[in-house]
């Protein structure tokens, strides 16, 4: 169950890292809010043929969180994809990578101070490892640097990306128990919802471009892995090792949308790259391990699978 989370989650951080490498190269071919609507109304068809009959059968279940899903698939999908593909006209994908590792740090925070979760030490020095390892990257192995930084318009757009989606995962537990299909089917129709106005925004305001052949080759890798696989992967993945440990495999994002820049879009590798890896690869098993035994010994105190 565990190793399979693992895999899950790795999966769904080197697709959310190709994200942003999408976002990028679709700069020119489509706009971002397009960009999102598009990749939202192809993956609204897609699961529906597939979930149809599901959600026809969970729908006595689901009618009563109708509004909470919508809300979900707003603000998870919808909102957070526009506020990074904005925030890729103004910075660079890497930065847009780097800024989410601070997702785990939110989601520790929301889930502490909502409701009482535990943190263990190992688990804040493994999530401070990975952040300097972030620093790092973000310095260009120059930690120095980071006191001169100024925020511009697009690492605020990410702030708040990062916000959105850090809000979605911790709400993920209030989802109702129901298939998959139809969990998802509901959450991408708020996601499609949610997204057109601002498509209506940027016609109205002459910042809409219609895809071309890469803006379409773009809207389809991203409304099949971005859009689907990843939210369902990382749906599972949270069910499987809860959302404080899940939420730490988005540091992955930072150094997988680092390589995915060096081959994608031709930067060079840097040694501070390698020691950023160690650092964040370190972090995350430092943090996964103590969260192991904890649940370990937690299931242990409750008695029944005691020996």
């Amino acid at each position: 169950m565990v190793r399979t989370a693992y895999v899950l989650l790795f999966l769904t951080a080197l697709m959310w890292a190709g994200n942003a490498i999408a976002g990028k190269l679709a700069i020119g071919h489509i706009s971002p809010m397009m960009l999102t609507f598009a990749r939202w109304a192809i993956g609204l068809v897609v699961i529906g043929l597939i979930g149809w009959k599901q959600l026809k059968r969970d729908w006595k279940a689901a009618r009563g969180k109708l509004a909470l899903l919508f809300i979900l698939g707003a603000a998870g999908f919808a909102w957070f994809n526009a506020a990074l593909y904005s925030a890729l006209l103004f910075t660079s994908a890497i930065n847009v990578s780097i800024e989410q590792a601070a997702m785990p740090m939110v989601i520790m925070a929301a889930n502490f101070l909502l409701f009482a979760m535990r943190v263990t030490w190992a688990q804040i020095a493994g999530f401070v490892l990975s952040i300097v390892g972030v620093a790092i990257v973000a310095s260009h192995g120059e930690l120095a640097r980071l006191v001169g930084l100024e925020i511009n318009r697009g690492d605020a757009l990410m702030v708040l990306a990062v916000l959105l989606y850090s809000g979605y995962t911790v709400a993920l537990r209030f989802k109702p128990a129901i298939h998959w299909q139809s969990v998802m089917i509901v959450m991408v129709f708020g996601a499609v919802a949610a997204s057109l106005p601002f498509v209506v925004w940027e016609a109205a305001t002459d910042r809409l471009i219609l895809p071309d052949a890469r803006g379409w080759a773009i809207v389809a890798y991203t409304a099949l892995f971005p859009s689907l696989l990843s939210q369902i992967f990382f749906m599972r993945g949270v069910e499987l090792i809860g959302a404080n440990r899940a939420g730490l495999f988005i540091n992955l994002v930072p150094i997988l949308g680092t390589l995915l820049s060096i081959v994608i879009l031709g930067e060079a590798f840097e040694p501070f790259h390698a020691v950023a890896m160690v650092l964040v690869m370190g972090g995350i098993a430092m943090a996964e391990i103590s969260g192991r035994r904890a649940a370990a010994r937690a299931k242990g105190n409750n008695g029944p699978l005691a020996r």
